[in-house]
Order: C-alpha cells, then sequence, then structure tokens
C-alpha cells in the first residue's frame, strides 16, 4: 500500500532527485568455505554437538543434505544476525486471522506491547488496535508504537492523541514536517516494516497493515466481524497478503531491531522493562531476523535473497506485490531458471500502484525469454511478499522486490531454514497459483502500444517509486 498526497508525492520525487544512491555488487560466492553454521538456542550459543544435532534433523527433513548444507553456509556468511534455534514459525493467511492472532497477543500482554508500522487507518480495524492498546495501557503495560510520518499522512493527528493521552508513547518515524525533525530530515528515508512484540515473546510481522482494506479476506467478501469494511478497497477487491507470527528465542533480535529504531529516532528514553525475558524454546523452526536500514552499506534483505536465488538447485518461488528489479536480481532470477531451476513469480493482476505495476511488466519479456514463469493473482490485490527456494530456505516479510525497498526503507524480514514451514509456505504459494493467470511470451509480445507506452513511463520513475 502506497498512498503518497500530491503534495507530498511532488516533494518527495524533488528531494530524492538530489539525494540518489546505487545498490552495490554483489556477487555472491557459490564456492565460499564458510565456518561451522553457529546455532543459538534458549541459553545463548549452543554447542557443537547440539547444533551438528539440529542441522542433520533439518537436512533429514529437505531435500538433500548438500542443498540445505549449502543456503545454511551462506546465510551464515552474509548476515551478521545468529540463525537461532528452538522457534516456532506459523503462517497467518490474509487480514482476518492475523488481526484475531495479533489482538489476542495485545490482550494477554503482561509488561510491554512494541508496535511497529507503516499505515495505521483511522477507521474500524485502526480503532480496534487503538482501543485494545489503550486498554493494556491502562492495565500497567507499557506499550511504543512507531508509525511511519508518509504511510500515516491520511490519519488525523486526534487518533494518535488519544493514544498519548492514555499514556501509550507515540513515536512519528521521520516527520514530512521538518519542523518536527529530530535528526537529520530525510523525507525519502521511510519506515516500511510491520513489526509487533508483546512481552518480548512473541513476534508478528509479514506485509499487513493495519487498516480496514484487510478486513475481508482474499477468500471471502465479508469482514471477520461479518461487516464490509467501511473503508473502500479498489472496487471492493479484497487485499491478499500474508503474515507470521513467532514464538522462541528470535524475538529477542526482532526486540533489538525495534529498540535500536526507537533510540534512532530518538524516542523518550524506554523505561526499565522486561525486554529481553529469558528465552523459552517453542518449536524446532531455526529463524534468522534481519532488518534493512537506508544507513547500512547494502541491504542484508537483498543480499541473503541473491545469494538464495544464486545457490538455488531446483525451485525458486517469489510471491510480490510490488515487483520493479534492478540488474543483479534479473540476472539472478535469469540465471537461475536457465541453469534448470524452476523460477515461477507470482505478481499482482491489479494493484493500487499502477507505476510499480507497469514498470515491473516492462521485464517480463526478458525473463520469460530466459525461462522465468510468470502468474498474475486474479480477483485480489496481491500484497504478499514472501519466498520459497528449494523447498528448504523460506523467507516472509515487509520486503518488496523493487529499489525502494532495497535502497530507501526499513525493512523487517525473518528467514526460516527447513523443510517443514517451507512446506506451509508452498502450500499458500500453490493456492495462489491456482488463482492466477499465466503470462505468456507469445502472448506478451502481442500487448498493445498503450501497454507499452505506460512501461516505458514507468521505467523512467522505478527507482523512486
Amino acid at each position: 500500500m502506497r498512498r503518497f498526497s500530491g503534495a507530498a508525492a511532488g516533494l518527495l520525487v524533488v528531494l530524492t532527485l538530489v539525494g540518489c544512491k546505487s545498490l552495490p555488487r554483489v556477487v555472491p560466492d557459490q564456492e565460499r568455505r564458510a565456518p561451522p553454521v553457529r546455532l543459538e538456542g534458549s541459553q545463548g550459543p549452543l554447542s557443537a554437538e547440539r547444533s551438528r544435532a539440529i542441522l542433520e534433523r533439518l537436512r533429514a527433513g529437505g531435500q538433500g543434505t548438500d542443498v540445505l548444507s549449502r543456503h545454511l553456509a551462506l546465510e551464515e556468511a552474509i548476515v551478521g544476525s545468529p540463525l537461532t534455534a528452538g522457534n516456532q514459525a506459523v503462517l497467518l493467511e490474509d487480514g482476518p486471522a492475523t488481526y484475531r492472532a495479533m489482538l489476542a497477543a495485545i490482550e494477554g500482554a503482561k509488561d510491554h506491547i512494541h508496535m511497529e508500522t507503516y499505515i495505521l487507518d483511522d477507521d474500524e480495524v485502526g480503532q480496534r488496535f487503538a482501543d485494545a492498546l489503550i486498554a493494556r495501557q491502562a492495565q500497567g503495560v507499557q506499550v511504543h508504537l512507531i508509525h511511519d510520518s508518509v504511510g500515516t499522512l491520511s490519519t488525523p493527528k486526534e487518533f494518535f492523541q488519544r493514544l498519548t493521552d492514555s499514556g501509550v508513547k507515540v513515536l512519528e518515524f521521520n516527520p514530512v514536517n521538518p519542523a518536527l525533525a529530530r535528526k537529520n530530515w530525510e523525507l525519502n528515508e521511510r519506515n516500511h516494516r510491520k513489526l509487533l512484540i508483546v512481552d518480548g515473546r512473541v513476534a508478528f510481522l509479514g506485509g499487513i497493515n493495519i487498516s480496514g482494506v484487510y478486513s475481508s479476506g482474499s477468500l471471502s467478501g465479508r469482514s471477520s466481524s461479518g461487516k464490509s469494511s467501511k473503508k473502500s478497497d479498489i472496487d471492493g477487491t479484497p487485499w491478499r497478503d500474508t503474515h507470521v507470527q513467532i514464538k522462541g528465542p528470535v524475538v529477542a533480535e526482532f526486540q533489538k531491531l525495534f529498540i535500536e529504531t526507537w533510540v534512532a529516532q530518538k524516542g523518550e528514553p524506554l523505561a526499565a522493562l522486561n525486554y529481553y525475558p529469558t528465552p523459552e524454546r517453542a518449536g524446532r523452526d531455526v529463524v534468522r531476523a534481519i532488518g534493512s536500514s537506508p544507513k547500512d552499506d547494502y541491504s542484508l534483505i537483498y543480499a541473503t535473497l541473491l545469494s538464495a536465488i544464486g545457490s538455488a538447485e531446483t525451485t525458486v518461488h517469489l510471491t510480490n506485490a510490488y515487483f520493479a528489479p534492478d540488474p543483479q536480481l534479473l540476472a539472478a532470477l535469469e540465471g537461475a531458471a536457465r541453469r534448470g531451476v524452476d523460477v515461477k513469480l507470482i505478481l499482482p493482476g491489479k494493484t493500487d500502484s499502477w507505476l510499480v505495476f507497469h514498470a515491473g511488466r516492462n521485464y517480463y519479456a526478458q525473463l520469460l525469454r530466459a525461462g522465468v514463469k510468470i502468474y498474475e493473482r486474479q480477483g485480489v490485490i496481491l500484497h504478499t511478499k514472501t519466498g520459497s527456494i528449494d523447498g528448504v530456505w523460506s523467507t516472509i516479510g515487509s520486503t518488496n522486490l523493487d529499489w525502494r525497498s532495497f535502497l530507501h526503507n526499513h525493512e523487517i524480514n525473518a528467514v526460516v531454514l527447513g523443510a517443514e514451514f517451507a512446506a506451509q509456505l508452498q502450500t499458500l504459494f500453490d493456492a495462489d497459483l491456482a488463482g492466477s493467470k499465466q503470462v505468456t511470451l507469445q502472448e506478451w509480445e502481442r500487448r498493445g502500444l498503450g501497454l507499452r507506452m505506460k512501461e516505458a513511463f514507468a521505467r523512467a520513475w522505478e527507482y523512486w517509486l
């Protein structure tokens, strides 16, 4: 969901024209000999023997020892945060299921709630969350909320004032108004993360904002309350998205990312609460928390995705809402397809951002000629950002496959290693595939001049979209 007012969008273009940066050259080294994979558990770093046992279990459930070993080694070599064992990752499909799980966690909070979101609308859904946060704050649970300034441009100040008056600590990320800036004013730097952490024990992340457009699931025209969303979707079309609920030791890594953002944005000093409770084993998933920021030398999410695609041996299945790839991502996808990997992309058939939509379509012919299979999801507004590679490497989070996510936004993803979670994600991928229309090269090359002109125009702006 990318909603800019005309004035804000114009200002954004002017500022970015004078503040461009580019993606670094990232070359995954397929032959790199990484050190033994480091795992952490509920009591800290695991012994070599325990780590080997967990990795052997993962390999036994995967599609071959060598495939998983390669992905494990590349993850360890590229991203600095630890691979953490003993977690439970549960997929949540669409808004109603996600909101039920999130609100239940909020209502059960005992110590603190940390929430970070791009969009927080003043509608039925937004009010439900505001009421739930205020209720827990009244019971002595300290709530910290970060909302992006551009993402919440249409949300009245009174909405946030009610939260502040109740004791909730509200922080506007990188205010659009330069007079309110707490650090260097950089309008193009946005917080696109969607993260909820409750008591340091459970985390929610993915693509779902707090908005009434998600009230009706993609399989139903009714909201979770049985009422139609008061906020109009695009021609009444439901939104399709995916979130994940994670419990276990890796929640501490997501907590670090939230607190780092709070401190960097000069939020009020945090009260002395139990932000890092003693970790408890919750399941068998090995998970890595990955945050990216424009301040980093390069996007860690981008680098690990390129490496995973570059090391793929059997499948690359990606579902993404906003596809405007840079040359390296294009090369990685084409290279995988040409070496016989089954590369499938599920992309929107209908969107809320026609510029990104047509910028991505500009690359269809190039990808199709290389053997990449492209499908456009029908009947929904696709907002999902997930990927599964070789049946053992999975990711879910807020990151789109475009320049904005890789260069300008703060994003957050989880990478889950192992066949069990990948199978869950594959089930959702197959369901979306069944609701999609395949784009063939023959058909695409017959598209009209009008579409080609839109693609050419959109491509000229893809860096800033």
